[in-house]
């Protein structure tokens, strides 16, 4: 039997009519100081390097201060991101308060919030060569913080098969040998993700979330300026570029690099470094 919509009630139109309420209105959180990030990347040296295989992940440092930059190297490719407290991996990224906080994708200016109880930000988006994107006819935009990251649970689910290389094995394995841990004991970190370089939206129609054609191309880069000593763990997603598939292994995929730098941490030291929340869950 098919599902049967409802009968509208006589003040429908007045219930959406309804105007929209901003949840956190622009202006609620204290804005990151950008004139000293850019004093400070103005000095940055690069001190060290990852390159994350297609259909694999790899784990990154940068202790507080220092810059992250994930570069697009060889060819469209997307990259699904987790950062934990590198002192401390119960404190980790919170994608759905950044993006309730901020959008549904986020860009230069922007903070990445970790999660409750800290509830503080692990890192500024500092440089972003595709902030010039926005959104398209489409409603997409680049770098989301909507997808959960494809999974092998997900893929046996809706294909009835099993899939070794999706972006939560790859976080899971990079964190596992990260920390001498095994499989198993990663995965209970491993988080929601930020989907870098991802171009994605919503259909107007059905409200369905969807991928396109990323508009990365080699030499871009998202930047991040670390506000808490990070772990991170990329993966280059199996879908490549995002415009047809994930979780394949048809799709062109190509590796991502991380670069970390160090700046003149002096031109920091008046920077109001985040604590953790002051709050205390009451009995």
């Amino acid at each position: 039997m098919l599902h049967q919509i409802p009968t509208p009630p006589a003040d429908a139109a007045e219930r959406r009519a309804r105007k929209p309420v901003v949840v956190y209105p622009n202006g609620t959180l204290r804005n990151p100081d950008m004139t000293l990030l850019e004093k400070a990347r103005a000095t940055m040296v690069k001190i060290d390097e990852v390159i994350v295989p297609p259909r694999d992940g790899r784990a990154f440092r940068a202790p507080k201060g220092h810059f992250v930059r994930i570069v697009s190297i060889e060819g469209p490719q997307v990259g699904d991101l987790n950062l934990w407290n590198a002192n401390d991996l119960s404190e980790r990224f919170f994608s759905g308060k950044t993006r309730a906080l901020h959008a549904t994708h986020v860009t230069t200016g922007n903070r990445l919030w970790s999660s409750l109880p800290s509830l503080r930000p692990m890192a500024t988006i500092s440089h972003d060569t595709l902030g010039w994107y926005g959104w398209d006819d489409d409603g997409a935009g680049v770098h989301d913080v909507i997808g959960t990251r494809c999974d092998p649970y997900t893929n046996r689910l809706l294909n009835g098969s099993d899939y070794h290389h999706c972006c939560h094995s790859n976080l899971c394995g990079a964190l596992a040998t990260a920390e001498g841990v095994t499989m198993g004991e990663a995965e209970q970190h491993v988080h929601d993700v930020l989907n870098v370089f991802m171009c994605t939206g919503f259909t107007r129609d059905t409200h369905q979330y969807f991928m396109k054609a990323s508009p990365v191309r080699p030499g871009d880069y998202l930047e991040l300026f670390a506000e808490i000593d990070l772990l991170g763990a990329l993966s280059a997603c199996p879908g490549g570029d995002c415009s047809a598939t994930h979780s394949s292994d048809t799709a062109a995929c190509h590796p991502l690099k991380v670069e970390i730098y160090r700046p003149d941490l002096d031109l920091l030291a008046d920077w109001p470094w985040p604590e953790r929340s002051g709050y205390v869950l009451q009995p």
